[in-house]
């Protein structure tokens, strides 16, 4: 019986968390990715792919951290667009690349990818998209908004903790 109360209480509380979470989103167009492809699969393109996007990360965090929401992002990136390829092309040139770089934001189509605890299908997503010269490259991609993968800290991926599995650690230490 007591298990039986735990398990309903468990149910409870994730059933609650998502009915409650009016920040999660629940469809393809609720998402905001970026996208840095490099110019080749060069060991050195490839490395200046990673310089690349730690910048614009650097760059990025503080308008992911004061928008409400993925129009107001969107409409800050679209604004932004000539510093993000500033940024880009300091790092391609004080690198020994004069190739250049654009970015745009535009929908683009993706395949799925979990990130933590979410998993998003494929399909076309509204994206900020950074293409390093030719951009057929590898490319490094994830989610800006919700930010599942900006900490808001800079050059890092993944600072996303689902809120379930949050609150699941917190009963299980109160109550076990």
């Amino acid at each position: 019986m007591k298990n039986f109360c735990i398990s309903l209480i468990c149910l409870s509380i994730i059933v609650l968390t998502i009915v409650l979470s009016g920040n999660t989103p629940k469809t393809k167009e609720e998402y905001l990715r970026i996208h840095v492809r490099a110019n080749s699969d060069s060991e050195e393109d490839q490395a200046v792919k990673y310089a690349v996007r730690d910048e614009i990360v650097n760059l990025l965090a503080p308008l992911v951290i004061s928008c409400e929401n993925k129009k107001a992002l969107q409409n800050a990136l679209k604004s932004h667009i000539p510093d993000i390829e500033r940024t880009a092309e300091s790092v391609l040139l004080e690198r020994g690349f004069n190739y250049g770089c654009s970015a745009a934001v535009t929908a683009e189509n993706f395949p799925a990818r979990i990130y933590g605890d979410v998993t998003l299908e494929e399909g076309y997503y509204d994206a900020l998209i950074v293409n390093l010269g030719s951009g057929k490259g590898d490319n490094w991609w994830c989610v800006v908004y919700p930010p599942l993968c900006f900490t808001g800290t800079g050059g890092g991926e993944f600072g996303y903790k689902s809120r379930i599995a949050e609150i699941i650690r917190q009963w299980r230490e109160k109550y076990a």
